[in-house]
């Protein structure tokens, strides 16, 4: 494992149950969840860059979640295509990018700086 994956995993939680999900964005302060899955390209794209966002956005909380594994969190919010970023303050969504818009790290960092 490289340090940057390491270094990543320190800013980014991996949610392995609903219980974790549901405690994840009942967060006061702004919650990043990137809804993926393990063989989309367009995330394999969005890994080449989301360390680097993720360093620009530590004032965030930040976690990814398997579409996959959890397809009723996925349907509950809407997610139609991954890689999709969606927001979260206090358990309420606040702001989704979609997969079609997440494709570059200027679309990202555009998305999340007008949160």
């Amino acid at each position: 494992m490289g340090w940057k994956k390491a270094r990543r995993r320190k800013l980014m939680k991996n949610i392995g149950s609903e219980q974790e999900y549901r405690e994840q964005i009942k967060q006061e302060g702004l919650t990043v969840g990137i809804f993926t899955t393990t063989w989309c390209p367009d995330c394999k794209r969005l890994d080449m860059f989301i360390d680097e966002i993720t360093q620009e956005h530590q004032d965030k909380q930040w976690f990814t979640i398997d579409r996959d594994e959890f397809p009723e969190i996925s349907e509950e919010q809407t997610v139609m295509g991954i890689p999709s970023l969606l927001v979260f303050r206090n358990g309420e969504k606040v702001a989704h990018l979609h997969s079609a818009n997440a494709k570059t790290p200027e679309a990202v960092n555009e998305f999340l700086n007008e949160l």
